[in-house]
């Protein structure tokens, strides 16, 4: 069992170190379709800024919501047992 690990091991490190010595194919930066990746990498960038923020907005709303569910919560424990101890008098 080991000496399956260790030659998958070795197989695995030397594959990483051949496929990274091949070069990879790339646009020429003037070409019109870089041009358009890169504005969709910017509006890609542009649309992440706007989820992160409205993310945080609905973490800040949820919170505060959850307050004021557990506010309610207390008060209504507390009128229960106001309740229960006026059944008892």
């Amino acid at each position: 069992m080991k000496l399956k690990t260790l030659a998958l091991a070795t197989l695995i490190a030397f594959s990483g170190v051949a496929l990274a010595q091949t070069p990879a194919a790339t646009p020429a930066p003037a070409s019109p379709a870089a041009t358009d990746a890169k504005a969709a990498v910017k509006a890609d960038k542009a649309a992440v800024k706007a989820d992160k923020s409205k993310m945080k907005s609905d973490v800040k709303t949820d919170k505060a919501q959850i307050k004021a569910d557990k506010a309610k919560m207390k008060a209504d424990k507390k009128a229960a047992r106001a309740a229960k101890a006026a059944e008892k008098k």
